[in-house]
């Protein structure tokens, strides 16, 4: 049976999917999901519908969970969400801001998963920048929202190794172990058994969205990390592991793209495993590729 805790989850994408796939099977139901519009997706422009929306749809779970999915945050849908008398709402890889209207709609507040060790690597891309930086273990928050970014007090922590793991793979595990981490949260704290933790500011770091550009590496730089200049094979290995599938990881060969799809570092040496070459299928590295 469902348990009593009357909830609203805010979240779109796969890693929000994920979370509300976990709390489903632990027996926590939101009374409703707010998740983005359905989209056109790839090359044919299907419509899709977000990952959290599916998950619902594929379940046959639209009579029991209500689906919002409001372009903007305006009054009506306040009103709508103000309706359904919720006690908590969750939210987990939603896109937008909530404005202060929608946080003061619940009277146990806001719960946030986020995907780093807070206050560490706040903002739009913490995955991605906690890999990119070389960190070997990172984790998921538990937090209540206030009106400032990811900067509300901690409820619950925990950390995991990601040390050689790429982008999905971290992406992955965290989602889990979000998954898992919030459904042990929400007993605890509506049983007042957790105190929530101030965020030390003073230690806070914070993360950018990355663009196409970023992705860039230099041919020369490829050249020298395959010969032993560590400090550079590790910081291309890193931009690999993180930066991929978006925005990619390329550098310019014979005046076409290559990107760089997986590497290792064998003795402080770069090792590009698999490339793909403009126009062409993706491959493993020919030898000498990059001499």
């Amino acid at each position: 049976m469902p348990t009593q805790y009357k909830f609203i989850f805010f979240g779109s994408p796969l890693f929000a999917r994920i979370v509300l796939e976990k709390l489903v099977k632990n027996n926590f139901l939101p009374l409703a999901l707010v998740c983005n519009p359905d989209k056109p997706f790839g090359r044919k422009k299907i419509i899709t519908s977000p990952e959290t929306k599916k998950f619902i749809l594929e379940n046959n779970l639209e009579n029991e969970i209500k689906i919002f999915q409001p372009e903007i945050l305006d009054n009506d849908f306040i009103l709508k969400l103000k309706n359904l008398n919720a006690d908590f709402a969750i939210v987990c890889a939603y896109s937008k801001i909530l404005p202060n209207e929608i946080l003061n709609v619940f009277p146990k507040g806001i719960l946030g998963i986020h995907p780093s060790l807070l206050p560490k690597y706040r903002g739009a891309s913490p995955i991605q920048s906690v890999i990119l930086a070389g960190e070997e273990k990172s984790g998921i928050t538990i937090y209540l929202l206030d009106n400032k970014m990811d900067h509300g007090p901690i409820l619950a922590q925990k950390e995991t190794e990601i040390k050689n793991l790429n982008f999905e793979k971290v992406y992955l595990k965290l989602a889990q172990i979000g998954g898992d981490l919030i459904s042990e949260t929400i007993p605890l704290y509506f049983n007042n058994k957790i105190i929530p933790q101030k965020q030390d500011d003073n230690q806070a770091t914070y993360t950018k969205k990355f663009k196409l550009e970023d992705g860039y590496v230099d041919l020369k730089d490829i050249k020298k990390a395959q010969e032993n200049e560590s400090k550079l094979a590790f910081e291309i290995y890193y931009k690999i592991l993180a930066l991929n599938p978006e925005p990619g990881v390329w550098t310019i060969k014979n005046n076409k793209r290559v990107k760089l799809l997986d590497a290792e570092i064998i003795d402080n040496k770069l090792i590009i495993k698999k490339i793909k070459i403009e126009g062409e299928k993706e491959k493993n590295t020919p030898k000498d590729f990059f001499n």
